[in-house]
């Protein structure tokens, strides 16, 4: 009797695991994906991380290895998007890891980002897309970088604040 209760509890657990649904089973989205890999403990839509990092993260418009570049909400991006920098290939490319991007859930890393702006400052990029196995056609506006040291910290100086003092040594 032992042996079949066994047997029967055996198979209605695989019969639950077959039709159960984890909470992990959904698309991973680029939000969690780029507070996992980052550190960057932020929260809520993409397009929000940048005010959200005022006074908190240090911001900028430089890529690092590790920051995140946040993107701006779009009519094909309403949420935004957020990417790590995994390397600073020149000046005007970089390679990202980010989820959610050339389809539903995707994790990509090592893609292609490059910097469009006219002012070189990142404000503009192109991503390379997986179905096209090109950069994407699309050109799309973003924030800046938001580096991964946590506690307050001073905005970079913008071009009116030249004349500030350097806290560098």
């Amino acid at each position: 009797m032992k042996k079949v209760s066994l047997v029967a509890a055996t198979i209605l657990s695989l019969a639950l695991q077959a039709f159960a649904t984890p909470a992990l089973a959904q698309h991973l989205q680029c939000v969690p994906y780029a507070r996992a890999q980052s550190g960057i403990g932020i929260h809520g839509n993409a397009a929000t991380w940048w005010e959200q990092a005022k006074g908190t993260y240090k911001r900028g418009h430089m890529p690092e290895p590790g920051s995140v570049l946040v993107f701006k909400s779009t009519g094909a991006m309403p949420y935004g998007h957020v990417a790590m920098i995994r390397e600073v290939v020149d000046s005007r490319h970089v390679m990202l890891d980010h989820a959610n991007w050339s389809g539903p859930g995707m994790i990509e890393r090592n893609a292609l980002a490059e910097d469009v702006s006219e002012a070189g400052d990142w404000s503009n990029v192109r991503v390379w897309y997986g179905p096209s196995h090109s950069l994407g056609s699309r050109e799309n506006p973003t924030f800046g970088f938001i580096y991964g040291s946590s506690g307050p910290v001073p905005e970079l100086a913008t071009a009116k604040d030249d004349d500030a003092p350097s806290s560098a040594g």
